[in-house]
């Protein structure tokens, strides 16, 4: 063998392995995610999502609970955008120059009390079309009743490696 095709094999094999490795890597990453999923799938609450039980429905009463469920969602929209508004001003507020707790409170109790009457709304459109659902559609769709926390759980973890003494240390410093 000569010198230039113990290099060429050699390049291949560098590149060979530094692919194994990347390809290891990614599996260990994507076996994590897939862990979580299947974790989070065995939680007690919702089995699977609504729309797929609902998909599965008879298409008249199908039609009918996605049209009832939409419209409550319709009418909770604006309460939401509320909530959602007066967090973004109360963030704004709390990131300026000054500092006002008495005006950032109201509107976090303002954001509090949309998002309450929002859901209310979405709960009361939900129990009037389980109402007119037979036993086995609303044994079904019961878990729209839920309030499932999936995404925010999934944060926790990172907000509990996060140092809080130093945010304490600040504000008795004031």
């Amino acid at each position: 063998m000569t010198s230039r095709s113990l290099k060429i094999a050699l390049a291949v094999s560098v590149a060979l392995n530094v692919f194994a490795v990347a390809a290891g890597a990614a599996v260990w990453v994507e076996r994590d995610k897939i862990e979580d999923r299947v974790a989070e799938a065995h939680k007690p609450g919702r089995s699977e999502p609504v729309w797929d039980v609902i998909e599965r429905m008879d298409p008249a009463v199908r039609d009918q609970v996605k049209a009832r469920l939409r419209a409550a969602a319709m009418q909770a929209r604006p309460d939401f955008d509320e909530a959602r508004a007066a967090r973004r001003e109360a963030i704004a507020l709390t990131g300026g120059e000054t500092f006002d707790p008495v005006a950032v409170a109201a509107l976090l109790e303002r954001s509090r009390a949309s998002e309450a009457r929002g859901r209310s709304r979405l709960e009361t459109g939900a129990v009037e079309t389980l109402n007119q659902l037979s036993p086995a559609d609303r044994k079904a769709l019961a878990p729209i009743l839920s309030r499932h926390k999936a995404k925010r759980e999934a944060r926790k973890p990172e907000k509990a490696d996060k140092p809080v003494a130093p945010v304490a240390a600040a504000s008795a410093a004031r």
